[in-house]
């Protein structure tokens, strides 16, 4: 199996969950890293739908119709969303190539409502997944986590939330793409 070179996090990378890993929050996920630095991490889960929709959620969107995600465990009362694409937003950080985070959340409203953003290129997402100063180093170290640096950006969006795991980890080549093929349950191979 090739080793994924350990790499310390950073933001705009992909944090791929090792195939075995039970906790439920992140079994089969793929969270996208936005922020890490020495304080902690904070990242998106890319692949676990809730069963909300923007429009339960914020009255001035009240008409939008689009699912949401579950970004993780974490104050799951905060709306977060990324794109991808051209940037369209003020504000908004560059994660990877054509890949955005967040922005002025007034200005994605005014223009959405005039005809100027496609949906399609968004991800809405309630909360985010969090740790602590040195708690995803400790994880990486028991690979927990397989770190995925070159992200398609288009796949994200194009995949369904059931596929990315298993698209991700072929992207990634070699031995990667073995493990896109490990069933949840060995024993059920």
């Amino acid at each position: 199996m090739e080793e994924n070179k350990h790499i310390p996090p950073r933001s705009g990378q992909l944090l791929i969950s090792e195939p075995f890993l039970q906790d439920e929050n992140f079994v089969r996920s793929v969270i996208l890293l936005c922020e890490s630095n020495e304080k902690g991490s904070f990242g998106l889960v890319l692949n676990k739908l809730s069963i909300l929709r923007i429009k339960d959620l914020l009255d001035e969107l009240d008409f939008l119709d689009m699912e949401v995600y579950v970004g993780g465990p974490v104050e799951q009362n905060t709306l977060h969303f990324i794109y991808w694409g051209e940037p369209v937003v003020e504000g908004s950080i560059e994660l990877a190539k054509d890949l955005y985070w967040g922005g002025n959340f007034e200005e994605f409203v005014a223009k959405y409502k005039a005809g100027h953003i496609d949906l399609e290129n968004f991800r809405f997402f309630i909360g985010y997944s969090g740790w602590s100063s040195g708690q995803l180093e400790s994880e990486l170290a028991e690979k927990t986590w397989i770190i995925c640096d070159d992200i398609d950006a288009e796949s994200i969006f194009t995949s369904s939330p059931d596929d990315l795991w298993r698209v991700a980890l072929r992207n990634m080549g070699g031995d990667f793409q073995v493990l896109a093929n490990y069933p949840i349950d060995p024993r059920l191979n």
